[in-house]
């Protein structure tokens, strides 16, 4: 199982905006689709799907989080014509955020928000380049300015099977935010890659629940090392959900969470999903308590 699942927080269009993302990469295809019932968003649609063989989850959540460029997906396209075709369909409804074309950091790249508010940066990768296909990249703004390295530093000593592989700096003068510090820098959690860099232009956004990371724990001292490291906003804690210091958002869940939600009768779903709905940290013995009282 994958450690770490991006998870992505719409408003009712988690199944549209699902099946629109499986339409455009080869190897995809929608998991399952469960219907959440009276949570506090109402009935919610929770979608897995896979897209070139990640997992990805999405959520019919309500109008609470809005995406932002903060955490965007990165594709890596092995002909410009894919370039060419991705960028087509995910602008279609979008916002250009950096135009298609040729940049001194590779030959055709865009950076584009979709339909649905999500951000993806598209690239040309060389023949010779072998490379996860779709990268989160965390951009590191507001506060967060200039705390990327540090960041990183302190991911993956959380995780295991992790590491930085690469960090560009910005040069003297080149950032027009003073704070910057990386300009590019890439790195690897539970095997699985990521990227990040510090806004070098300015931004008035931050990190926020609409994009967040699941992390899947194989039992209930995974679920307290994991929160015991990334907790660091008390008033953000809820149902497993916590935001760490650098503001990022992480799920903390049992690697069997869709059995709670959604394995049993209904009486026995609304039961656990009573007691988790009131939980902050997960606590996987009420949770089996709460099937059967």
């Amino acid at each position: 199982m994958q450690k770490i699942i991006p998870h992505l927080w719409y408003d009712k269009e988690a199944k549209e905006a699902a099946s629109f993302y499986v339409s455009l990469f080869e190897d995809s295809k929608i998991l399952n689709v469960n219907v959440l019932e009276n949570t506090p968003s109402g009935d919610a649609d929770l979608v897995n799907f896979e897209l070139a063989g990640q997992q990805f989850q999405a959520i019919s959540g309500g109008p609470y989080f809005k995406f932002n460029s903060s955490i965007s997906l990165m594709v890596a396209c092995e002909s410009e014509d894919e370039v060419n075709t991705k960028w087509k369909a995910l602008s279609e409804g979008g916002t250009e955020l950096m135009p298609l074309g040729e940049y001194p950091f590779n030959k055709r790249y865009g950076w584009v928000q979709d339909r649905y508010g999500l951000s993806w940066q598209l690239m040309l990768i060389d023949n010779n380049q072998t490379a996860q296909k779709i990268t989160p990249n965390l951009l590191f703004s507001g506060d967060s300015c200039g705390k990327t390295e540090e960041a990183i530093e302190f991911y993956t000593e959380i995780f295991e099977d992790s590491g930085i592989e690469f960090i560009s700096k910005y040069r003297p003068g080149e950032a027009a935010t003073p704070t910057a510090k990386v300009n590019y820098a890439a790195f690897r959690l539970a095997g699985m890659n990521f990227s990040a860099m510090d806004n070098g232009v300015g931004a008035d956004f931050s990190f926020n629940e609409a994009f967040s990371l699941i992390v899947n724990c194989k039992d209930q001292n995974e679920i307290d090392y994991f929160w015991g490291k990334l907790s660091a906003v008390p008033e953000a804690e809820q149902c497993g959900w916590l935001k760490d210091k650098y503001g990022v958002s992480w799920q903390i869940v049992p690697d069997n969470i869709d059995e709670f939600m959604t394995n049993g009768s209904k009486d026995e779903i609304q039961k656990v999903q009573k007691v988790l709905f009131k939980m902050e940290k997960i606590d996987l013995d009420a949770l089996q308590k709460a099937r059967f009282e």
